[in-house]
């Protein structure tokens, strides 16, 4: 698939984003941050987040987990497909948001909400009280809330919530991350690696590896670069084998 050029006008890093003045992961996508540059860039320039949709939609998505009850402490479920797409992303930024955790890809988990892919969707067995959203292609199950169709009707507001830098934001294999460590994280990424408003940054490991996500994910959007998606290439690869020039080591992300 042919890869479209990025129109560079729009790549102007968004408004206030600098590494340092990000505190907590909602910071990432705070309202002075919105603006025309790509956040998240997938094969087709329609299917293409502006730091100003993907903001906005993280807060609608936050708006629609507190629905199904997602509160600070709660644990949100995200599953990915191999080729990633912008909903997971949308999910976890509105789970942080809320003071929630997220947890990529995980197995038997405690989830207030479990978010999957469409195709899949009839596949999982949640436990009473957890909602299943699904992204993607349709689930026949009426119990299945179709993730995307609830999130465009959400009010486009930045949910009201305070959380602090100490709050858990992810967890992996038992391990539990606050979002002072995965931004501090992030920002030795941003520094070694170089990333600016022009670097478009492809993960390529699997996002339950904390060190993909926070390589492959967060450092690209703390420092106002774009992450690439979908059947894209971009300048650096996080991963091993990566297609790009630069490559990330996910190990090496904490």
């Amino acid at each position: 698939m042919t890869v479209p050029e990025v129109d560079r006008r729009r790549r102007t890093a968004p408004a206030g984003a600098t590494a340092r003045s990000v505190n907590v992961l909602g910071d990432v996508v705070a309202r002075d941050r919105r603006s025309d540059a790509i956040a998240v860039r997938t094969a087709s320039r329609a299917g293409s987040y502006s730091y100003e949709k993907f903001c906005t939609q993280a807060w609608k998505a936050g708006n629609l987990l507190r629905h199904y009850g997602v509160r600070t402490g709660a644990t949100v479920g995200v599953v990915t497909e191999e080729t990633l797409s912008p909903p997971p992303l949308v999910a976890a930024f509105g789970t942080a948001l809320l003071g929630a955790t997220v947890a990529f890809d995980p197995g038997p988990v405690d989830a207030r909400a479990l978010v999957v892919p469409g195709g899949r969707a009839d596949g999982f067995d949640p436990d009473p009280g957890t909602q299943v959203l699904a992204y993607g292609d349709e689930s026949e199950d009426p119990t299945i809330a179709n993730f995307e169709r609830e999130v465009w009707s959400e009010n486009p507001t930045m949910p009201p919530d305070s959380v602090s830098a100490g709050t858990d934001a992810l967890v992996a294999d038992g391990e539990r991350f606050t979002h002072e460590r995965l931004l501090a994280a992030a920002r030795g990424v941003v520094d070694d690696a170089g990333l600016d408003s022009e670097t478009v940054v492809v993960p390529r490991a699997p996002l339950a590896d904390p060190g993909a996500f926070v390589a492959g994910v967060l450092a690209p959007l703390v420092a106002g670069a774009t992450v690439g998606v979908g059947e894209t290439t971009g300048d650096v690869g996080v991963g091993n084998g990566v297609p790009e020039a630069r490559a990330i080591d996910p190990a090496g992300a904490f």
